[in-house]
This record gives C-alpha cells, structure tokens and sequence, in this order.
C-alpha cells in the first residue's frame, strides 16, 4: 500500500514524535511505501507549556527520509493543500493525540473527499488515538473527537479503556481496533540493564517526565513525606511551573530529600536518570498507555505505579514493580513501604522482564496494516 502518516517528528518533542517516527519507519519496512506529512507548527505555545522544539536540534530519532513538514495550526491553506495531496494514496493515518488539531483533521477530510474523488478510489483512513479525549477536559471536546471518528474507516487506540471511550463515537461501518503500544523511546536500543552501581537499594526513586496534573507528582509528594528516608529525583518540564513545585516541596517538609531537575530531558540524558535509583515511580491519577514503564524495565529498573490506565496490566505487583490505586495517598505511602521492605528492591529488579522491542513492532503494524486495508483483525487485541 501507498500510505501517507499525518503526525508530528523531529524536530519536535515528546513521546508522541517518537511513536509517529518510529511508526512511518517500521511500515515501511514491512513493504509498504510510506510518507510522512508532518507539522512546521503543531498548536500555540499557551496550549503546551513545555518545550516544544528540540532545544539543540539534535535529532532524538531515527529521521525518517521521506518527510513533509507541510502543516502549520495558524495556516487553514495549509490544511487543504495537504488533503488534496492525499488523494493520491491508498491509506492514510492521523495521529490523534489534542483536539486541537481536529479542525486540521476534518479539513483534511473535507479535502479529499471532495466532489472529484470517487469513493471507490478515496484513500481509507484510520485514526491512530493516543488520547480519545484529553487528560485536561474542556467543553466541547466529546463533540469534536466524535465528529472526526464518524467521518474515518478505523480507530486504533492503546488500551481496552480507551477502546470504550471510543466505540460510541464511530459512524455506521467504522472500526474501533486495540493493540499495545510498542516501545518508541530512541533510547531503548541502547539502554543498559545494570545501571546501579550495586544491588544494595539506594533509598532514591526518579519521577521523569512532563509534570502535568494528571500524573498524580504531587500525590507522590504527599505519599514520601509518611516514608522517611527515601529521596526523590523529579526530571522533566513542569507546566505549573517550578516555583509551584518547590512550594509544595517545601511545605511538606521536603526540600533535603526531593531534587527537581526542571527542563526538557534530551534523549541522551535518559540513562544517566536511572543510575543510583532503586524504581521509577508512575503515580498517575489518571492515563492511557505509557512507554515508561518498558523504558524502567529496559533500563532494569522496577516500577511503582498506580492502576491508572494500562499501569495496572504493565506492571506485576510483586514481581517487577509494587501497584497502589490512583488518587489514593495512604494507598500509594503503603505501596513505598512494601517496596522498601527487607530484600524486596533487589528481589523487584531481578524479577524485571527483557523488552521485546522489535516483536512489539511488528504484532502493531500487522494490526494497523489490516484496518488501513479493510481486513478484520483476528484477536484477543483487536475488537469492534
């Protein structure tokens, strides 16, 4: 198939860049013939706190050749010229992650669907959905994503919880299709299992990542100030801004065991995060699906995380990691207490599985690849 991916890539940010990337290249190499039309400006800057461009312009992933950064949110010209260009493809797949690019999507639609394209010749299209609706809500987001979904052949989405959310959004004949995210992050290939110095617990767990509301960092705070003497290392943009974070920090008495380390991570300052700690810690109140916990397990580090989401079925609670519910600060002080019992992190660790990168990859396309084509998917993984 000729196939055109609609998402974002370097030089922008974030865990989504690196899924869309890495996605343009592994269907191509499963033969199909693959262009990325990607974004010179994905939304404002008020929308997305965070750093948006790679701060040095270093390429964080594997650059993938056939590129066009040919959308720009400010630009509707833009929108319709890309749509009339995918008339000439056989499949084409949005990458969903913001209701903000919705209008773009529909445009898009709008687009190639015209009067002068024959449905029988109209590329089909599936949205692959990150997020159905956004971690923030606001008014109006429901009747947006809903008015994509109905206008496409097929919704890919990354957990059976989202597959719910969006099943009564798609129209007469479209499919709502489910497969596990595969590990995206470039730093996994190289990432190394033995990166503690020692077995010995060191007493330090990392937060790493965005700070955002629904990532439940200040729930964490609350949980660690009932476990004395155990640090916390938290790495990655804040979006309520530090000055916030630190107040918190200091409010509940923190300030000598927690280190913010504000500010995008480049991708090859990952590893170094994982030295010296004993788990990284996912306190989610609310979610999806995360690469961070097969980054945690590819770096040999076990996870103490919340049921948020896929959290719940990523990590094995007693075997590689320690599970507490969402939102639930006694439950989340009694998880870190379990971890930090006699024997117990090094038991964790040595319980950590292997990542499957390549494996994963593969299961991913063949599912994508036969909703682009209209061909049922066989499954446990895959519902309508």
């Amino acid at each position: 198939m000729r196939i055109a991916v609609v998402g974002p890539t370097h030089p922008n940010t974030g865990g989504i860049v690196h899924h869309t990337t890495e996605l343009a290249h592994h269907l191509a190499d499963a033969g199909h013939s693959v262009d990325l039309l990607s974004w010179s400006a994905q939304y404002p800057g008020f929308l997305h706190p965070g750093t948006i461009r790679i701060p040095d312009g270093v390429p964080e992933v594997r650059v993938y050749p056939r590129t066009r950064a040919s959308l720009a949110w400010w630009n509707p010209v833009s929108w319709w010229r890309t749509g009339l260009r995918l008339r000439q493809y056989d499949a084409v797949v949005l990458v969903h992650a913001a209701t903000v690019q919705v209008p773009t999507y529909l445009a898009l639609l709008k687009a190639f669907r015209g009067r002068r394209a024959a449905a029988a010749t109209r590329p089909r299209v599936v949205v692959v959905a990150h997020n159905v609706l956004p971690h923030e809500r606001h008014r109006g987001d429901a009747a947006m994503v809903k008015a994509l979904f109905k206008r496409v052949d097929g919704v890919l989405v990354h957990s059976e919880e989202l597959a719910a959310l969006a099943r009564p959004m798609v129209g007469a004949g479209g499919e709502v299709v489910v497969a596990d995210i595969p590990p995206h992050l470039p730093v996994l290939p190289q990432a190394r299992r033995a990166t503690n110095s020692d077995d010995a617990p060191h007493n330090q767990l990392l937060f790493f990542g965005t700070v955002r509301p629904y990532k439940g960092l200040d729930v964490l705070l609350r949980a660690l100030a009932n476990v004395p003497d155990v640090r916390l290392v938290v790495a990655g943009d804040v979006w309520s801004g530090a000055a916030a974070l630190h107040e918190q920090i200091g409010s509940l008495g923190l300030t000598d065991r927690v280190t913010v380390r504000p500010g995008y991570v480049p991708g090859s300052a990952i590893p170094a995060l994982f030295n010296d700690v004993d788990a990284l810690v996912l306190p989610y109140r609310a979610g999806t699906a995360s690469q961070n916990v097969m980054l945690a397990h590819a770096m040999g580090v076990p996870v103490i995380a919340t049921r948020a989401g896929t959290l719940g079925a990523q990590v094995h609670d007693g075997v590689d990691g320690v599970l507490a519910e969402p939102d639930d600060v006694p439950d989340l002080t009694a998880a870190l207490r379990r971890f930090y019992a006699a024997g117990m992190p090094t038991r964790l660790r040595a319980g950590v599985p292997t990542v499957d990168i390549e494996s994963s990859w593969t299961g991913y396309v063949e599912v994508l690849a036969a909703t682009l084509a209209g061909v049922p998917v066989a499954g446990t993984r895959a519902s309508r």
